[in-house]
């Protein structure tokens, strides 16, 4: 075993439940946040899609990113790691351009592992079945796997139609063309369409037929992405054109840090006091998370951004007073509702976030299980039909609980920020981190010393 297992192996059996530590003082911590989710898979799936192989550097290591690097993997592409520094890995595609059939791709519950895969499977030599986690089970991909069929795929079910597990069976040939999907239940389906999109012999038009399309900077990104290795895509309404043509990432791409798994940790300074700095801020992003520090700046937060040395650091930093957000639309950035939650507990006042009812469909249903949570703590909370509403109680009246995770990582990260003020507050399954922070429990516990 060698040093990086052993440290791995260290981390990797918190107490369960987990006893999250409370603030004992204001904070004053920097922390260094991991990759982005969002635009590692990205990266996986664009640099699979090339001819030339691509190293990307300080991409996240997680289950998610462990399960895009595994399905890659079984399609045929190599993905080798640096023996010096995990962080950094070349994605060899495979030299024929085709992708390996009669296999099975498992996805876990990493929704870009079963929502971006089967599309790009569509150049497989052969049938491709997916399977992931029991709970996977229940997360919808209907829209995808319609737009697959629109595009001469065969889908065989094995269980309940639109959902895990089911065997995929690509055309002779992609001809692409008009492909209509109602993505309001995750813009996924509309990204995991696009990066496939290029290699279609007429292209794509992708319009979207719903009336509510959740997260649209996620597609942006996901349109970023995809000029930026080439591709020449367009938007215009809710109709996305994709012209066919080659998908080749630059030799050397370096992955920013994933903002919205900062949002725990900036929170942490609303809730405690005192200042939590991230280092590597992006000046610009393509990243929904991006829009976090305007958010907490209208919370109560005084928010500050410095460069040293060619580092941009982000500093946010609270006095233990938390304003509420009034009615607020936050379809912008939806993922980021459960660390908002958490702050919204302590709130002064009443908040309603609109914009989030997509939340239903993720790893759990997020809206149900934020209530239940807040609730369980002594909190006022309920679900609107678009999202939650916050009601302030005071912190005398929030008590200990032990917390349900629900296998979602951003269930965990929210009980242990309400551990900060409330007492013997105790985390069922804090493990579940691992899908987008490798060490969530040593970051909170470092950030607290």
């Amino acid at each position: 075993m060698n040093a990086l297992q052993e440290q791995r192996n260290s981390t990797q059996a918190p107490a369960d439940p987990w006893p999250a530590p409370p603030a004992s003082g204001p904070l004053d911590a920097t922390v260094t946040i991991p990759g982005s989710k969002s635009l590692s898979n990205r990266y996986l799936i664009l640099a699979a899609m090339g001819k030339r192989p691509v190293t990307l550097v300080g991409l996240l290591r997680s289950r998610d990113t462990e399960l895009m690097m595994g399905a890659l993997e079984s399609l045929g592409v190599r993905c080798e790691v640096d023996e010096l520094e995990e962080t950094t890995v070349t994605v060899i595609p495979p030299a024929t351009g085709t992708f390996n059939g009669g296999v099975t791709v498992f996805c876990g519950l990493a929704g870009t592992v079963m929502r971006f895969v089967p599309a790009l499977a569509l150049y497989a030599d052969g049938p491709v079945r997916f399977d992931g986690d029991a709970q996977a089970y229940h997360r919808p991909m209907g829209p995808l796997l319609d737009g697959l069929e629109q595009l001469g795929v065969r889908i065989d079910y094995e269980g309940e139609k639109g959902y895990l597990p089911f065997t995929m069976t690509p055309p002779d040939e992609v001809g692409g063309g008009d492909v209509r999907i109602d993505s309001s239940g995750s813009s996924q389906f509309i990204s995991g369409l696009l990066l496939a999109a290029p290699r279609m012999r007429n292209g794509l038009s992708l319009t979207h037929t719903g009336e509510h399309l959740p997260s649209l900077p996620h597609i942006r990104m996901t349109m970023a992405d995809l000029n930026s290795a080439g591709a020449q895509v367009t938007m215009s309404g809710s109709t996305w054109t994709v012209a066919n043509g080659e998908v080749q990432l630059s030799d050397r791409v370096v992955v920013e840090p994933d903002l919205s798994n900062a949002a725990p940790f900036l929170g942490a300074a609303l809730i405690a006091g005192g200042t939590v700095r991230v280092p590597h801020w992006p000046e610009t992003t393509t990243q929904p998370g991006g829009l976090l520090p305007g958010y907490l700046e209208r919370m109560g937060a005084r928010v500050s951004v410095e460069e040293t040395d060619g580092i941009r650091v982000l500093s946010v930093t609270g006095d233990g007073r938390i304003h509420g957000l009034g009615r607020f639309d936050l379809s912008a950035a939806g993922e980021i509702a459960p660390s908002l939650a958490a702050l919204l507990v302590f709130a002064d006042s009443p908040t309603e976030l609109t914009g989030i009812g997509h939340l239903r469909g993720h790893e759990t249903n997020r809206l149900q299980a934020l209530v239940t949570e807040i609730e369980r703590v002594g909190g006022h909370a309920r679900e609107l039909e678009d999202g939650l509403a916050f009601e302030p109680v005071p912190d005398s009246q929030l008590h200990g609980a032990v917390m349900e995770t629900y296998a979602d990582h951003r269930m965990a990260t929210f009980a242990a920020m309400l551990g900060l003020r409330i007492e013997d507050i105790l985390v069922r399954n804090v493990a579940t981190t691992r899908k987008t922070i490798p060490d969530f429990v040593g970051l909170w516990t470092a950030m607290l010393r």
